[in-house]
């Protein structure tokens, strides 16, 4: 449901509201071999009568009012499953989709992972903005690239190891104060941690492959433990408390460079930024040198070949 329909003038009364909330469901008209079936926003509030779809491969069910997972056991041929903003509490009764690739329930009310184990051929995995405390019960799904747990209130990052093809992890928004525990995710190239409570940068070393890091909004006050990330094309310490950019000359495969809103007060640590040939875009402003009127000039004698500074196209001469 659009935040455009949840929008409702405080002078109604509840029983307009409930009124608008019971509105009747749109009637469905689907045909038994279809393949991808597109059912956004048409007010079902039960998974029923789909016993008879012999050939989908894609249900979508995003935008309706489905409390419960259920009545799914016969579609063993489904590929990807899309019930994000529903109303549902528990992951259940999937058992029998073993071909499912694509898992989004992103957007509910799950409290829980749980009852996953028979998905071993699930690629990505989407449980964004729920109500998840713990990293628990992944360790069969060993085919899962994508992990999609941000907005949720996890503390410790933990219970991955079995994850060996995982590439993409997003634990965003959550509260989690410490990187650990992702010393068997070895094919690692994105993890994002934006918005969470880490004050130090550590855990990265077998995480050979990275190439994206998001730390942004933090309490780091340093950059340390990327010894081991020579890969890394961007490099995310936005709304942090650094004060210096150092130990990272080695990373120069850098392209993204976002140090905004941080403390950074002296030139002679940007100039780290000259060994970065392949560097495409700084994020610098919002630091005690951005104050400096000669600011954007300084960035590009320091790397000519910079194409954008902070919000803007670097134009040169």
């Amino acid at each position: 449901m659009s935040n455009e329909e949840h929008m409702i003038d405080t002078e109604e009364s509840d029983e307009e509201e409930e009124k608008m909330d019971d509105g009747e469901e749109v009637p469905l008209v689907i045909v038994n071999d279809e393949v991808d079936i597109d059912l956004t926003h048409c007010r079902i509030r039960k998974i029923e009568h789909f016993d008879n779809l012999t050939a989908v491969e894609v249900l979508c069910l995003r935008n309706n009012l489905i409390k419960q997972i259920e009545n799914l056991y016969m579609l063993t041929t489904l590929r990807e499953l899309e019930l994000y903003d529903n109303q549902i509490t528990k992951i259940e009764n999937l058992d029998t989709l073993v071909n499912l690739e694509i898992l989004d329930i992103s957007f509910n009310r799950i409290t829980k992972i749980e009852n996953l184990n028979n998905l071993s051929n699930l690629r990505k995995l989407f449980l964004i903005n729920n109500k998840i405390t713990k990293i628990e019960n992944l360790e069969h799904l060993e085919n899962l690239e994508m992990l999609e747990l941000g907005s949720n209130r996890i503390r410790v990052i933990e219970n991955l190891q079995g994850l060996k093809n995982l590439t993409n992890l997003f634990l965003g928004k959550n509260k989690i104060s410490k990187i650990q525990n992702l010393e068997a995710l070895e094919n690692l190239e994105l993890l994002s941690l934006q918005s969470n409570r880490i004050v130090k940068v550590e855990g990265l070393q077998n995480c050979l492959k990275l190439e994206h890091l998001y730390l942004s909004h933090n309490g780091i006050n340093e950059v340390d433990g990327l010894e081991n990330n020579v890969k890394l094309q961007t490099l995310d310490m936005t709304g942090n408390k650094i004060k210096k950019i150092c130990r990272i000359d080695h990373l120069i495969d850098l392209e993204e460079f976002w140090f905004n809103d941080n403390e950074i007060d002296s030139w002679d640590c940007v100039d780290t930024l000259k060994n970065f040939k392949k560097l495409e875009t700084v994020y610098l402003e919002h630091n005690p040198i951005a104050e400096d009127p000669m600011y954007r000039k300084k960035i590009k004698l320091i790397v000519p070949w910079i194409k954008q500074i902070d919000a803007t196209m670097a134009h040169h001469n």
